[in-house]
């Protein structure tokens, strides 16, 4: 059983950055991959970025590539995802997760509790 907790969302305005943060109960370094999903009111839930903790390969949805950037800081044992150049339809709430890949697509097995983002045009 892996807790993620996470921290940073809150409300901008369009064009504005902001950092999210995740904290897993266990060293990061154990979880193969973690990632960063986003459930909009009225849409499903999608995958926005995972990052494998073995090799650093990153991947991202295309709606955010360019915008947002997945990182890891092992010291601090934390996860990160960054988002500039916010858009309103980036207002979402977004959850941390550690899974793994099966058969090239990856998984989440536990998920944190979400954090809302919302930005104001």
């Amino acid at each position: 059983q892996v807790q993620l907790v996470e921290s940073g969302g809150g409300f901008v305005q369009a064009g504005e950055s902001l950092r999210l943060a995740c904290r897993p109960s266990v060293g990061i370094t154990r979880i193969w991959i973690m990632g960063w999903y986003r459930q909009a009111p009225g849409k499903q839930r999608e995958l926005v970025s995972f990052i494998r903790n073995d090799n650093g390969l990153t991947r991202y949805t295309d709606s955010v590539k360019g915008r947002f950037t997945i990182s890891r800081d092992i010291a601090n044992n934390t996860l990160y995802l960054e988002l500039n150049s916010l858009e309103p339809d980036d207002t979402a709430v977004y959850y941390c997760t550690s899974g793994l890949l099966d058969r090239g697509e990856y998984q989440p097995k536990f998920w944190g509790q979400g954090t809302q983002v919302t930005v104001s045009s």
